[in-house]
Protein backbone atom coordinates (compact mmCIF):
# COMPACT_ATOMS: atom_id res chain seq x y z
CA UNK A 1 0.00 0.00 0.00
CA UNK A 2 2.75 2.26 0.92
CA UNK A 3 2.57 5.50 3.22
CA UNK A 4 -0.62 7.96 2.51
CA UNK A 5 1.91 11.00 3.09
CA UNK A 6 4.11 9.55 -0.28
CA UNK A 7 1.70 8.84 -2.91
CA UNK A 8 1.96 6.64 -5.84
CA UNK A 9 3.40 8.24 -8.90
CA UNK A 10 0.62 8.69 -11.38
CA UNK A 11 2.64 9.31 -15.07
CA UNK A 12 5.43 7.38 -16.53
CA UNK A 13 8.20 9.23 -18.33
CA UNK A 14 8.87 8.08 -22.39
CA UNK A 15 10.68 5.75 -22.83
CA UNK A 16 13.39 7.43 -24.90
CA UNK A 17 13.12 11.62 -23.18
CA UNK A 18 15.71 13.10 -25.19
CA UNK A 19 14.97 11.93 -28.79
CA UNK A 20 14.46 15.65 -30.82
CA UNK A 21 11.45 14.00 -32.00
CA UNK A 22 9.62 13.33 -29.61
CA UNK A 23 11.12 16.57 -27.26
CA UNK A 24 9.69 18.97 -30.36
CA UNK A 25 6.56 17.00 -30.67
CA UNK A 26 5.85 17.41 -27.00
CA UNK A 27 6.69 20.84 -27.03
CA UNK A 28 4.73 21.51 -29.48
CA UNK A 29 1.39 20.21 -27.81
CA UNK A 30 2.55 22.09 -24.53
CA UNK A 31 1.96 25.02 -26.66
CA UNK A 32 -1.25 23.61 -28.08
CA UNK A 33 -3.26 23.20 -24.79
CA UNK A 34 -1.21 25.91 -22.37
CA UNK A 35 0.31 23.13 -20.54
CA UNK A 36 2.66 24.33 -17.87
CA UNK A 37 4.89 21.27 -17.53
CA UNK A 38 5.46 17.96 -19.78
CA UNK A 39 4.37 16.25 -16.22
CA UNK A 40 0.53 17.31 -17.46
CA UNK A 41 1.52 15.64 -20.85
CA UNK A 42 3.20 12.17 -19.60
CA UNK A 43 -0.40 12.24 -16.82
CA UNK A 44 -2.63 12.10 -20.27
CA UNK A 45 0.12 9.87 -21.75
CA UNK A 46 -0.57 7.67 -19.01
CA UNK A 47 -4.41 7.45 -18.71
CA UNK A 48 -4.54 7.44 -22.18
CA UNK A 49 -2.74 3.96 -21.83
CA UNK A 50 -4.67 2.73 -19.22
CA UNK A 51 -8.09 3.32 -21.39
CA UNK A 52 -6.53 1.31 -24.39
CA UNK A 53 -5.09 -1.83 -21.60
CA UNK A 54 -8.94 -1.80 -20.66
CA UNK A 55 -10.02 -1.99 -24.37
CA UNK A 56 -7.71 -4.40 -25.32
CA UNK A 57 -8.06 -6.92 -22.12
CA UNK A 58 -11.64 -6.84 -22.99
CA UNK A 59 -11.01 -7.94 -26.23
CA UNK A 60 -9.29 -10.90 -24.79
CA UNK A 61 -12.54 -11.98 -22.53
CA UNK A 62 -15.25 -14.32 -23.59
CA UNK A 63 -18.02 -13.15 -25.75
CA UNK A 64 -20.44 -13.32 -22.49
CA UNK A 65 -17.85 -11.40 -20.21
CA UNK A 66 -17.13 -9.01 -22.95
CA UNK A 67 -20.63 -8.24 -23.75
CA UNK A 68 -20.83 -7.88 -20.08
CA UNK A 69 -18.34 -5.24 -19.30
CA UNK A 70 -17.89 -3.59 -22.52
CA UNK A 71 -20.90 -0.84 -21.99
CA UNK A 72 -19.29 -0.03 -18.37
CA UNK A 73 -16.31 1.08 -20.35
CA UNK A 74 -17.78 2.91 -23.42
CA UNK A 75 -20.59 4.47 -21.29
CA UNK A 76 -17.53 6.17 -19.16
CA UNK A 77 -15.90 7.57 -22.19
CA UNK A 78 -18.99 8.63 -23.58
CA UNK A 79 -19.85 10.85 -20.39
CA UNK A 80 -16.55 12.52 -21.02
CA UNK A 81 -16.95 12.91 -24.74
CA UNK A 82 -14.43 10.95 -25.97
CA UNK A 83 -16.35 8.15 -28.00
CA UNK A 84 -19.18 8.51 -30.12
CA UNK A 85 -23.11 6.33 -29.47
CA UNK A 86 -22.27 4.22 -32.15
CA UNK A 87 -18.71 3.64 -31.34
CA UNK A 88 -16.72 0.13 -30.41
CA UNK A 89 -13.16 -1.06 -28.86
CA UNK A 90 -11.29 -0.42 -32.16
CA UNK A 91 -12.09 3.34 -31.50
CA UNK A 92 -11.10 3.22 -28.08
CA UNK A 93 -7.38 1.51 -29.47
CA UNK A 94 -7.32 4.79 -31.52
CA UNK A 95 -7.57 7.65 -29.44
CA UNK A 96 -5.13 9.89 -29.44
CA UNK A 97 -3.45 12.40 -26.48
CA UNK A 98 -4.74 15.33 -28.47
CA UNK A 99 -8.42 14.29 -27.94
CA UNK A 100 -7.66 13.57 -24.16
CA UNK A 101 -6.22 16.93 -23.71
CA UNK A 102 -9.14 18.22 -25.81
CA UNK A 103 -12.04 17.74 -23.18
CA UNK A 104 -9.75 19.50 -19.89
CA UNK A 105 -11.36 22.78 -18.83
CA UNK A 106 -8.84 24.84 -19.67
CA UNK A 107 -9.14 23.57 -23.50
CA UNK A 108 -13.37 24.14 -23.68
CA UNK A 109 -13.18 26.85 -21.75
CA UNK A 110 -10.76 28.47 -24.17
CA UNK A 111 -13.39 27.65 -27.54
CA UNK A 112 -16.19 28.73 -25.68
CA UNK A 113 -15.50 32.01 -24.25
CA UNK A 114 -13.63 33.11 -26.48
CA UNK A 115 -10.44 33.24 -24.88
CA UNK A 116 -7.33 34.16 -27.53
CA UNK A 117 -4.67 31.74 -26.01
CA UNK A 118 -5.10 28.47 -23.75
CA UNK A 119 -2.64 30.20 -21.55
CA UNK A 120 -5.11 33.24 -20.97
CA UNK A 121 -8.34 30.92 -20.27
CA UNK A 122 -5.81 28.88 -18.01
CA UNK A 123 -5.15 31.77 -15.72
CA UNK A 124 -8.87 32.64 -15.44
CA UNK A 125 -9.59 29.01 -14.09
CA UNK A 126 -6.75 29.27 -11.71
CA UNK A 127 -7.88 32.61 -10.75
CA UNK A 128 -11.69 31.23 -10.21
CA UNK A 129 -13.25 33.25 -12.56
CA UNK A 130 -14.91 30.21 -14.07
CA UNK A 131 -17.97 28.37 -12.77
CA UNK A 132 -19.25 25.16 -13.59
CA UNK A 133 -22.99 24.97 -12.67
CA UNK A 134 -23.14 26.63 -9.53
CA UNK A 135 -19.68 25.81 -8.30
CA UNK A 136 -16.66 27.33 -9.25
CA UNK A 137 -14.04 24.81 -10.55
CA UNK A 138 -10.13 26.26 -10.34
CA UNK A 139 -8.47 23.34 -11.72
CA UNK A 140 -7.59 23.75 -15.19
CA UNK A 141 -7.06 19.82 -15.70
CA UNK A 142 -10.23 18.78 -14.23
CA UNK A 143 -12.08 16.65 -17.29
CA UNK A 144 -15.15 17.88 -18.11
CA UNK A 145 -17.93 15.92 -19.07
CA UNK A 146 -20.57 16.62 -21.56
CA UNK A 147 -23.59 17.33 -19.49
CA UNK A 148 -21.36 19.93 -17.58
CA UNK A 149 -20.25 21.23 -21.10
CA UNK A 150 -23.14 23.67 -21.29
CA UNK A 151 -22.75 24.65 -18.23
CA UNK A 152 -19.33 26.42 -17.65
CA UNK A 153 -19.80 30.41 -18.19
CA UNK A 154 -17.89 32.98 -16.15
CA UNK A 155 -18.42 34.26 -12.51
CA UNK A 156 -21.07 36.73 -11.77
CA UNK A 157 -19.16 40.00 -11.58
CA UNK A 158 -16.12 38.51 -12.97
CA UNK A 159 -13.46 41.37 -14.63
CA UNK A 160 -12.96 39.54 -17.40
CA UNK A 161 -16.15 40.29 -19.31
CA UNK A 162 -14.93 43.27 -20.13
CA UNK A 163 -11.87 41.47 -21.66
CA UNK A 164 -14.05 39.23 -23.62
CA UNK A 165 -15.99 41.81 -24.94
CA UNK A 166 -13.14 43.61 -26.19
CA UNK A 167 -10.98 40.65 -27.49
CA UNK A 168 -14.61 39.94 -29.83
CA UNK A 169 -14.69 43.48 -30.76
CA UNK A 170 -11.26 43.15 -32.12
CA UNK A 171 -12.01 40.17 -33.98
CA UNK A 172 -14.73 41.57 -35.59
CA UNK A 173 -13.12 44.84 -36.54
CA UNK A 174 -10.13 42.43 -38.04
CA UNK A 175 -12.70 40.27 -40.07
CA UNK A 176 -14.18 43.24 -41.50
CA UNK A 177 -11.20 44.90 -42.36
CA UNK A 178 -10.02 42.09 -44.03
CA UNK A 179 -13.40 41.18 -45.60
CA UNK A 180 -13.03 45.29 -47.06
CA UNK A 181 -9.77 44.54 -47.96
CA UNK A 182 -10.29 41.16 -50.08
CA UNK A 183 -12.92 43.27 -51.66
CA UNK A 184 -10.71 46.38 -52.65
CA UNK A 185 -8.31 43.71 -54.22
CA UNK A 186 -10.95 41.87 -56.18
CA UNK A 187 -12.59 44.86 -57.59
CA UNK A 188 -8.51 46.35 -58.40
CA UNK A 189 -8.25 42.79 -60.19
CA UNK A 190 -11.79 43.57 -61.91
CA UNK A 191 -10.20 46.65 -63.42
CA UNK A 192 -6.88 45.29 -64.52
CA UNK A 193 -8.84 42.66 -66.58
CA UNK A 194 -11.12 45.11 -67.90
CA UNK A 195 -8.17 47.89 -68.69
CA UNK A 196 -6.30 44.69 -70.61
CA UNK A 197 -8.90 43.82 -72.24
CA UNK A 198 -9.92 47.27 -73.49
CA UNK A 199 -5.95 47.91 -74.34
CA UNK A 200 -6.42 44.34 -76.37
CA UNK A 201 -9.26 45.85 -78.60
CA UNK A 202 -7.73 49.19 -79.52
CA UNK A 203 -4.75 47.70 -80.63
CA UNK A 204 -7.00 45.67 -82.78
CA UNK A 205 -8.72 48.52 -84.36
CA UNK A 206 -5.62 50.56 -84.94
CA UNK A 207 -3.69 47.53 -86.85
CA UNK A 208 -3.78 48.78 -90.67
CA UNK A 209 -4.99 45.92 -93.04
CA UNK A 210 -2.55 44.51 -95.59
Amino acid sequence: MGDPKYPRRMWRKPKRPLNYELKMEELKTLGTFGLKTKRELWKAHTELSRIRHQARSLLALGQEIREEKEPILMKSLRRIGLVGESSTLDDVLNLHVEELLGRRLQTIVMKKLGFKTPYQARQAVIHGHIMIGDRIVNVPSYTVTVNEEKDIKLTPGSSLKDLLEKISKNESSEKTKAEKTDSESSDMDDKNVESVSDEGENDSTDKPEE
